[in-house]
């Protein structure tokens, strides 16, 4: 039967009354907010036929061949990562709390399975790809846990939203939406971006050429670091809604963690939406791609997911439509298929990228009418005004005794001399005084400070300051975990301090390094501790016989040339 209910795996209220009582007393794992919305799919039937976090068999059948070990289609692993300490302190068949991050139990999982994964494999197996470019692979190595548990899940309540509950809707509830409607065939529009005038066309065309229904199905749980916020994604759907016929679109919000894993993405999006009562759904061209690689190459070819989802179809119960580039013609004024313009060489092509479209937001340049609507621009510019109005950090690294805090001082006068902003000095050693006193120098202890500094700076962006950090930072993966914090409300500027350590070491003023090779300070960076050398630093400066003034000066450039400073 058409949009019949779909099994969820929560129980009654009365049984989970009973049940949250008894939790309290297991066990228990603080959901991350990547674990909460995958929990949240399993819980609502949005995951089904899974029964819970995936179990070893089924997570090797998944890598190896995108099926269940029971033969079903299913392409994304769906594991609980946890540390190894926590891991070792779990018995198999015995029960655990999942809860949110405020402590609130949701579910119980009944642990059968506990092993460690070889990551590598699940990498190239499920993304194609090792580099750590890739946003997924990245958060796999550097985030994830090295410990999966996997077992069956007993839901006792959903995880909270506070924020567009009435856009919020469960795979069974949408199905009785379409029920209640009859509607019999329904087109699903996954998106995570802001929906301009091309999206408009191209879901108006998906809907008429499919005689269905539209479903606008934004993704608001964890998408690409850097992505416009969901916040203001709602906002721009809301205010174009009107532009649809309210009789055949509807709009829902979609609780999932993107991985960007392209192709196999593209069947996942697919089976969900089946989960949620869609007979049709809309593949993009470079479906759900993260961007390049290390080489400045694309992850997946721009068809690939639409010829794997092709290959599926029959068995997933889902048909695919595929997404035209749709390109505005201005001599007739209106979108047309890029691939189905006869007359290209006799008319005007006009097209506005992604890349375009956020400088133009970034420099406050006029975006035009045929591109968007005016309600969403203006939605964009209130959540990103012109760069010279946004906050940025500023985030020197380098050797000990490089000159990083000297000129983080000169720059922290210099941009106070400017004003219109305030301006904070996040130096190492303020940071160790006042933020991270009890830190020792361990990695794991030299990485909590680093992150402490980001999240400080984030916070300082986000709310249109400037924040000048000069930590040490010996360490890539934290670097980048920070500079994914902060790109989220603002610019981060990477600046190299590149004094040799010779030069560090003559320059020593308080005998550092002559204890370090003594062997008094263990894990000194650059002598007896690794520090990975920035690839892409949006800046390098040399200090050795260049004056201070003159290092500030540099970055203070650099800051026009990228506009945040006028």
């Amino acid at each position: 039967m058409l949009h019949a209910p779909i099994p969820e795996l929560y129980v009654s209220y009365e049984s989970a009354q009973k049940l949250k009582y008894e939790a309290a007393e297991l066990p228990s794992w603080d959901l991350t907010p990547r674990q909460i919305c995958d929990l949240e799919q399993l819980l609502n039937g949005g995951f089904h036929p899974l029964r819970g976090f995936n179990n070893e068999q089924d997570y090797n059948a998944i890598l190896s061949n995108m099926r269940l070990a029971d033969h079903s289609l299913w392409p994304i692993p769906i594991t609980l990562d946890v540390s190894e300490h926590f891991a070792s302190s779990i018995d198999i068949q015995q029960d655990i709390a999942l809860r949110d991050q405020e402590g609130v139990i949701l579910a119980i999982l009944t642990v059968t399975d506990r092993w460690i994964p070889d990551k590598q494999h699940e990498a190239t197996s499920i993304f194609g790809t090792n580099d750590t470019q890739h946003p997924a692979v990245n958060y796999l190595h550097n985030t994830a846990g090295n410990v999966y548990l996997g077992g069956p899940v007993t839901g006792i309540q959903p995880p909270a939203h506070y924020d567009f509950r009435a856009r919020r809707d469960t795979p069974n509830e949408l199905r009785a939406y379409f029920r209640k409607l009859g509607w019999h065939r329904v087109v699903a529009f996954q998106t995570r971006n802001p929906l301009h005038r091309a999206h408009q066309e191209l879901t108006f065309r998906a809907a008429k050429d499919t005689q269905a229904n539209l479903l606008i199905h934004p993704v608001v749980g964890l998408t690409k670091p850097g992505d416009i916020d969901h916040f203001t994604r709602v906002r721009c759907y809301e205010a174009i809604l009107d532009q649809y016929p309210s009789s055949t679109t509807t709009m829902s919000l979609l609780n999932l963690a993107m991985r960007m894993a392209g192709p196999r993405e593209a069947i996942w999006h697919g089976l969900i939406r089946k989960n949620y009562g869609c007979t049709h759904i809309i593949i993009g061209r470079d479906h759900a791609g993260p961007g390049k690689n290390s080489q400045g190459e694309d992850f997946y070819g721009p068809y690939d997911a639409q010829e794997l989802f092709r290959a599926h179809q029959d068995e997933m119960g889902i048909e695919m439509v595929d997404f035209k580039h749709m390109v505005y013609v201005q001599e007739r004024a209106q979108y047309e298929p890029a691939d189905e313009i006869q007359d290209k060489d006799d008319v005007t092509i006009l097209n506005i990228s992604g890349t375009e479209l956020r400088r133009r937001l970034s420099e406050g340049l006029e975006i035009p009418e045929w591109f968007s609507f005016p309600t969403v621009v203006e939605e964009l510019r209130r959540s990103k005004p012109p760069r010279a109005k946004q906050g940025f950090t500023v985030f020197l690294t380098g050797f000990s005794g490089s000159g990083k805090s000297t000129i983080a001082n000169a720059l922290m006068v210099k941009l106070m001399e400017m004003g219109g902003r305030p301006v904070t000095l996040l130096d190492g050693d303020i940071v160790r005084k006042n933020l991270s006193s009890e830190l020792g120098f361990s990695k794991e202890h030299r990485d909590l400070n680093i992150r402490r500094i980001g999240y400080v700076a984030s916070e300082i962006t986000k709310n249109g300051g400037i924040a000048i950090c000069a930590p040490i930072a010996p360490y890539e993966t934290t670097r980048r975990a920070v500079r994914e914090d902060i790109e989220a409300f603002g610019a981060f500027i990477e600046v190299h301090v590149a004094t040799s350590i010779e030069e560090c070491e003559r320059r020593d003023r308080k005998g550092l390094y002559k204890l370090a090779r003594e062997g008094k300070i263990k894990e000194f960076t650059g002598i007896s501790d690794p520090y990975d050398v920035p690839k892409n630093p949006e800046l390098s400066i040399e200090t050795e016989n260049v004056d201070v003034d003159h290092c500030a000066h540099q970055i203070i450039l650099k800051l026009e040339n990228m506009g945040l400073i006028s």
